[in-house]
């Protein structure tokens, strides 16, 4: 028996890292996914990609599970894209229960070196991308009677990531939306909360990632001691990240809601 036996998750941004480790998590407890990715080229990322062939892995391991998924390429951006990929998935699994908004991007420039085009795309996906998540998905949850959204912000949305202004401000919006969700959906018994990743070992760290991350440190070297662990640890793995999703999504967490749950290693506090 498993925690989420018999419910449906629709996972944003699963075919790869966190994503990836939510549907299976959450496919390892019992639930069967709706799994969305862009599964294609992101500009202006100076990491890797997700591709096809990764949201097919994804449904592979789900499989493997013994649970039912449906993985579909789109865009976070896209709304009515993502309400007919909501759709198709309910008609096949019978309803929704949980809500996982993990898609987003990364890209570390300088305050002066952030273009109208860098923050314009990281508000598109990681803000508006999690505000049509919630619209897509939310209304089932309504009609299900109850279920449990997860928002993925980031040590950024309480702390501040050096060097990205753009993304320090999509990720303090998330957990202001989560709030805003939690306090209007409360009535129809859905419970919103955020969960606040540190440094996670994922593709996200790949390509030109380190660089790009280097070059923007060096402009104020002082600022890389921010948010160092408490733990000796400076990394975890996405599988972390999913074990605290996994708790949000199920009824050992039916009380907690309009939370912000760090998993961290104590790094916003240092």
């Amino acid at each position: 028996m498993g925690t989420l036996d018999g419910r449906v998750a629709f996972i944003t941004g699963a075919a790869r890292g966190q994503g990836r480790a939510h549907a299976v998590k959450l496919a390892s407890e019992g639930a069967d996914i709706i799994a969305l990715d862009i599964a294609g080229p992101l500009p202006l990322v100076p990491y890797d990609s997700p591709t096809i062939d990764d949201l097919n892995e994804t449904q592979r391991q789900v499989e493997a599970l013994d649970r039912r998924i449906i993985a579909r390429q789109g865009d976070v951006r896209d709304l009515d894209g993502m309400r007919a990929i909501v759709d198709e998935g309910i008609a096949e699994f019978g309803g929704l229960d949980i809500v996982v908004a993990n898609a987003g991007i990364c890209i570390p420039a300088t305050w002066d070196a952030t273009t109208p085009e860098i923050f314009t795309t990281t508000m598109d996906i990681n803000v508006t991308g999690v505000w049509n998540t919630v619209m897509a998905g939310a209304p089932y949850l309504v009609e299900r009677g109850g279920g449990s959204i997860i928002l993925t912000s980031s040590y950024a949305g309480k702390k501040v990531q050096p060097f990205m202004v753009h993304y320090t401000a999509s990720k303090h919006a998330i957990t202001g939306m989560t709030r805003a969700f939690a306090a209007e959906l409360g009535k129809h018994s859905i419970r919103v909360n955020s969960v606040h990743p540190g440094a996670v070992m994922t593709p996200m760290g790949s390509g030109g990632m380190q660089a790009a991350l280097a070059e923007a440190g060096a402009t104020n070297p002082p600022l890389n001691q921010m948010g160092t662990p408490f733990l000796p640890k400076w990394a975890m793995d996405a599988e972390d990240i999913a074990d605290a999703v996994a708790f949000l999504a199920s009824d050992a967490a039916k009380f907690i809601t309009a939370e912000h749950l760090s998993v961290d290693a104590g790094m916003q506090y240092f």
